[in-house]
């Protein structure tokens, strides 16, 4: 504003003086010295001064090359690198250092005259008495506490909460914030009983010197059984039912002594340094009592990282081996440790050049750090506790609306279940049945580490508590932070807030599919690996679902990269142009991919097949597994998987849709009772119609079709049944194995394959070797004519 006033003053002044009638010889010396000193007034303010006539010419302009010019080259060099501002800064500590230590004698006797000043008696003693009697009696206190105020009151409240087997965030930290609070109590019990113990035998002081310094240490002792009880909170050392962090007991209570006595030594020594610096004593006493303690308090902490490295490194991993963690697990239980032991000695440094220079020491940093540490982990177990209570609560409002029918379903099946132990004793196929089941065990599905909206709502916790940290940690190593204000900060937060909010609804989609998905699957039971396929497949919408999943997620992908793009001032119009371009000569360039993806859209809207159902589409066969975009795989009951473009499918079968045809033939003896074989099956029908194990899965009972071939040898019975698709093939173990047991009780005899080798008359008695070799080659021709036909011939199946 100066700078402008005066530039202000001087065009009036220069065009009042410029545009006057008269000429520079008719002007008085009044003028030409108020013009001279406007320019002198200017120049000493900064303002460059330029003075022109009436044509517009310059008056007073510097000479090519002339000081100026010379002036502004060195202007660019004159702010110090960082390496030299670096240099400056430690020889400035260096020289700061020196003159403290040589003068510290003299700032110790500077300490002692102002500590007996203060003293109400003159004695610098006097503050040693009230340290040693106020610290007695505390600890009197604290043993008063534990026996009356522990033992007589608190113990009936605590112990009668304990639990054998809490579990989650919802049993356990209810019992470990009351606990805590107990803990609370018996401090301040401890501290009323000290500060009436010395009110009754010492009285009120009235010096202000002396109460000061017994708030100090009340003060101290408070900090330090209240940090000493979170600690017990949160790692539980007495009580492993309730630890939350996975430390063995050796741990955990080995961690909480290192880190009780540690955090009182820091609080103490602080708050000491406080005393000083309060109390007006010598700077230079201050900052050597300060640095010094926080260096043994530096050292302490660096072992405490040092002997509970290991057990911290396993809690970090919850337990498990490294190779069972993610990379980012593993990650952060190796580097915790180094970076931690650096963040410490770096801020005894950063406390030991403030001190020195006698910058502002606002919060120690290692304090800081402390504290946003156990604030973190008292937020995330109060977040944690919230949301298993809300989830807990919702699953037993949704039990409880599922129990009434529920009980209704259970009683019919209950007495159904009864019968069926009463009047029906499972076989020895029945028992095979669920060996085979057992031994042939389905492959693990790999699930997503965030599977529900509980595991969700988990990780968003932790993320939380993670940027609450990491903001705290930046405001306690620079509380101003003033680069946060500026305009890349706020952009950067804004990204950050979009990729969250985007990670969150990413999330919500996939959990709500996955679990739609859930749902339609739950009940289709997955087949044995290795089986002959037929059964019935999943659902249209869980079919179709893994699809809409797809295409659903990518649209949410592709919202979240144009929203970062605005927000990165990023003009997005031409990506839309390129796409449409993109998708144009895609469609011109690869028409077999459109007929693919258009084919498999047609086959899925006629419903052709589902995932889970066992097809035929001429060269291969199979069980579809898994269903894209273009393709589907088809797994063979022998292990082969197939891939199949969907334009590719010229005719499709569905072995897996309403019912099962299945049809055995029987070779039997010319001598057998065709009449008396009908009735048999049809008994033995009716028999596995009311058998507990396959009985439920025949749609029509076994009966028999009769003869249907004259073969050579034997004559072809074929008897037929109905299932459900995916059920014929242990119905048809169970049918042979039936029929060959009936057949050995009614004396009804299989047939065996013969080959009637005929000689002449005159050659019977004898064979040439060369007529025998001719002979056994009739008979093998013969029998694989028979295996083809019954191969492919009317109740066969080569599947």
């Amino acid at each position: 504003m100066q700078h402008f006033f005066l530039r202000f003053l001087l065009c009036l002044l220069l065009g009042g003086g410029l545009t006057a009638h008269t000429s520079a010889q008719e002007s008085d010396a009044g003028s030409a010295e108020a013009l001279s000193r406007a320019i002198e007034q200017a120049a000493e303010s900064g303002v460059n001064v330029l003075v022109v006539d009436s044509s517009g010419r310059l008056l007073n302009a510097p000479p090519e090359g002339g000081p100026s010019a010379d002036h502004s080259a060195p202007g660019a060099m004159e702010q110090p690198s960082a390496l030299m501002k670096a240099q400056s800064r430690v020889a400035a500590f260096r020289a700061e250092l020196n003159s403290r230590l040589e003068a510290l004698p003299y700032s110790v006797f500077e300490m002692q005259y102002i500590l007996r000043q203060t003293s109400p008696d003159g004695r610098i003693m006097t503050y040693v008495e009230v340290l040693g009697w106020s610290v007695l009696f505390l600890l009197i206190g604290r043993w008063l506490s534990v026996e009356i105020y522990g033992k007589r009151f608190a113990k009936k409240f605590v112990v009668s909460r304990i639990q054998e087997t809490p579990e989650g965030y919802q049993e356990k930290m209810p019992f470990l914030v009351f606990r805590f609070l107990m803990g609370i109590g018996a401090t301040i019990f401890a501290m009323i009983f000290a500060a009436l113990t010395s009110y009754l035998i010492f009285g009120a002081s009235g010096d202000p010197s002396i109460e000061f310094t017994v708030t100090a240490i009340y003060t101290a002792y408070f900090l330090a059984r209240t940090v000493s009880d979170l600690w017990r909170m949160v790692l539980s050392p007495f009580l492993a039912q309730y630890r939350i962090p996975v430390f063995s007991d050796r741990d955990a209570k080995r961690l909480y002594i290192w880190a009780s006595l540690l955090a009182t030594y820091d609080i103490s020594s602080t708050l000491f340094a406080t005393w000083v610096g309060d109390f007006g004593l010598n700077y230079n006493v201050y900052a050597l009592v300060y640095g010094v303690l926080a260096l043994v308090g530096t050292v302490g902490n660096l072992l405490m990282v040092l002997v509970n490295g290991r057990a911290i490194s396993n809690a970090i991993r919850a337990g498990r081996p490294p190779e069972d963690c993610s990379w980012l697990v593993r990650f952060l239980a190796v580097a915790w440790a180094p970076v931690l032991m650096v963040y410490m000695v770096f801020g005894w440094l950063k406390l030991a050049f403030d001190l020195v220079l006698e910058h502002e020491v606002s919060i120690p940093l290692m304090a800081g750090s402390y504290f946003v540490l156990t604030t973190i982990l008292v937020v995330y177990g109060a977040i944690n506790y919230v949301i298993e209570r809300y989830f807990r609560r919702s699953l037993a409002f949704q039990a409880a609306a599922e129990a009434p029918s529920g009980a209704q379903d259970a009683a019919p099946e209950a007495g159904a279940a009864g019968a069926d132990t009463e009047t029906a004793q499972p076989d020895s196929t029945a028992l095979e049945a669920d060996e085979e089941a057992g031994e042939e065990a389905a492959l693990p599905k790999i699930k997503h580490p965030i599977g529900t909206y509980e595991d969700l709502a988990r990780r968003v916790a932790g993320i939380l508590a993670f940027v609450v940290g990491a903001y705290s940690l930046v405001i306690v190593w620079n509380p101003d932070a003033s680069w946060l204000k500026t305009t890349a900060a706020e952009r950067v937060v804004d990204v950050t807030v979009i990729l969250f909010i985007g990670y969150i609804v990413y999330h919500l989609f996939r959990i709500w599919i996955d679990s739609k998905i859930d749902e339609e699957v739950g009940d289709v039971p997955e087949a044995e690996l290795g089986d002959e396929g037929g059964a019935g497949g999943a659902s249209r919408l869980a079919t179709l679902l893994p699809l809409f999943r797809g295409a659903i997620l990518a649209v949410v992908l592709v919202s979240i990269v144009l929203i970062l793009l605005l927000e990165l001032g990023i003009n997005v119009s031409p990506l839309f142009a390129g796409a449409g371009v993109v998708g144009l000569a895609v469609g011109f360039g690869s028409q077999t991919l459109v007929r693919d993806i258009f084919s498999g859209a047609f086959f899925l809207i006629d419903d052709a097949f589902r995932k889970g159902e066992y097809i035929d589409i001429g060269d291969v066969k199979g069980t579809v597994e898994k269903i894209s975009v273009r393709s589907f795989q088809l797994r063979h009951h022998l292990g082969a998987l197939h891939t199949i473009p969907f334009g590719e499918i010229k005719v499709l079968t569905n072995y897996s849709r309403d019912w099962v045809m299945m049809k055995l033939p029987l070779r039997v003896t010319y001598d057998t009772d065709v009449e008396k074989v009908r009735k048999l099956i049809k008994k033995l029908g009716q028999k596995l119609m009311d058998d507990p194990v396959v009985g439920h899965t025949f749609i029509q009972p076994l009966k028999s079709q009769g003869v249907i071939e004259m073969q050579d040898s034997a004559m072809i019975i074929r008897v037929k049944f109905m299932t459900k698709p995916g059920d014929q093939w242990i119905v048809r173990k169970r049918v042979y194995q039936e029929i060959r047991e009936l057949f050995a009780r009614e004396g009804v005899k299989f047939a065996h394959r013969e080959v009637t080798v005929r000689l002449a008359a005159d050659q019977e008695e004898e064979v040439t070797p060369k007529q025998k070799e001719a002979a056994l080659g009739a008979v093998q021709a013969a029998i694989d004519e028979d295996m083809l036909e019954d191969m492919g011939g009317p109740g066969g199946d080569d599947r």
